[in-house]
């Protein structure tokens, strides 16, 4: 558990402090990293290839493209960034299966930018990979359960 707890708080930091490429590294080469929208109040997109994403990569590359634009300024919803707080909480367990292990969290992110401050909260759920001695993300999901969203949203803000 603390290495789970370790690793999550460790991509929190890294999203705050802008550390783009530790933020990377924390991922596979495989990974999914999927935000499914809410296709009614209750129920959720369930095919990321088929149905509305509100962010979908199927792969780090499209992470690494993402960091890419960041970097080079080239995305104008992201100029300037904004300075961001994330609180990772009630972390669990679940099973371990085919090499991965199941991980669960809540989150809240504050954002700052443009002199207002906007709320995003949810749920992730990870599968974690050993790789070596440390533990690497192999996907994440994140239910973002305010998505009416009053600001852009990106892999920073979530």
């Amino acid at each position: 558990m603390e290495t789970v707890t370790a690793l999550l708080y460790e991509e929190a930091a890294a999203l705050d402090e802008q550390r783009w490429h530790d933020w990377l590294a924390l991922f596979t080469e495989d990974c999914t990293y999927w935000m499914p929208a809410w296709d009614s109040e209750h129920e959720m997109t369930q095919d990321p290839t088929n149905e509305i994403s509100l962010i979908y990569y199927s792969n780090r590359n499209g992470l690494e493209d993402r960091i890419w634009r960041i970097e080079s300024g080239m995305s104008s919803a992201s100029t300037p960034l904004p300075r961001t707080s994330h609180a990772v909480t009630n972390i669990r367990l679940g099973d371990e299966k085919d090499g991965l292990v199941s991980a669960y969290a809540n989150f809240i992110v504050n954002s700052y930018r443009h002199e207002i401050t906007d709320t995003f909260y949810g749920r992730y759920e990870y599968g974690l990979r050993a790789d070596g001695d440390k533990l690497v993300i192999a996907s994440k999901k994140i239910i973002l359960l305010n998505d009416v969203i009053p600001a852009v949203v990106d892999i920073y803000s979530i």
